[in-house]
């Protein structure tokens, strides 16, 4: 039976967490998740609500159950049974119940949070610390979207993203001259199971993304220019559903982001 017990965590410590402001970069969020812990399903309750959303609510159709008639869906959001803090790390408990493989896409709150749209700019810089288990099925896309919820038109930045078991990669989307999806895609060949950290500079008429410090590509075509915001978005079913026993975790040791000076 699945169980949501995490694995023995290797210390993530070797990178710690910046804090402060950067040349070109006002930082506006910073957790390493060391305020206490929350039970699986307590996520993020008195401890961390005031900066971190989770996201969609539970049932909320994933990417590949948005295809399915209401309550059919084999996959989706379930924030309740995947969120829990332990050891200074968020944990994803990624798992199937009855049918139905569960992700969850959590939310930081930034400085200027309301309510709708909670952590929104235009340009950024997003840090992340992450490690996951060989997952088939599960899937990253940790991404920036388009508050006007305008796809592809307003465009889409992902990184890290990639099945779990296989290799990060970091995508930019939007529509080219005659107004057709496309996107550019940049690949480190890289798996997601040891620790890493992925970061985003998104700047007007540029992105560059770096995996542990170095970059891997650069765009300079499809950068949005209008508020995007940021979710850990982990679902399953769009490289093939997870098998009913695959099950295991994705850990986040810390999340810093930056407002563009």
């Amino acid at each position: 039976m699945p169980s949501a017990a995490a694995d023995p965590i290797a210390a993530p410590a070797s990178e710690a967490m910046p804090v402060g402001d950067l040349p070109g970069w006002k930082q506006v969020f910073a957790e390493d998740f060391t305020d206490g812990d929350t039970p699986l399903g307590g996520f993020p309750g008195p401890i961390y609500g005031t900066r971190w959303s989770e996201g969609y609510k539970d049932g909320t159709p994933d990417t590949h159950g948005k295809t399915f008639p209401k309550g059919q869906a084999p996959s989706g959001y379930y924030p309740s049974k995947v969120l829990s803090v332990h050891d200074g790390v968020l944990d994803m408990y990624l798992h199937t119940e009855n049918g139905v493989s569960m992700g969850a896409a959590p939310s930081p709150k930034f400085a200027g949070f309301k309510e709708w749209p909670y952590n929104s700019q235009v340009y950024g810089r997003y840090s992340v610390r992450f490690k996951a288990d060989s997952l088939p099925g599960f899937k990253l896309a940790w991404l920036l979207w388009p508050v006007s919820k305008q796809w592809p038109e307003d465009g889409e930045i992902d990184f890290p993203e990639g099945d779990l078991s296989r290799v990060i990669y970091a995508a930019v989307h939007g529509l080219d001259p005659s107004g057709t999806h496309v996107d550019e895609v940049f690949r480190p060949n890289v798996p997601f199971t040891s620790w890493h950290t992925a970061t985003t500079e998104w700047s007007p008429g540029r992105i560059e993304f770096f995996l542990d410090g170095k970059s891997i590509g650069v765009a300079t075509s499809l950068v949005p220019n209008k508020p995007m915001r940021y979710l850990l978005q982990t679902e399953s079913c769009l490289t093939g559903c997870p098998l009913p026993e695959t099950s295991g975790h994705v850990y986040v040791d810390w999340v810093a982001i930056w407002a563009r000076k």
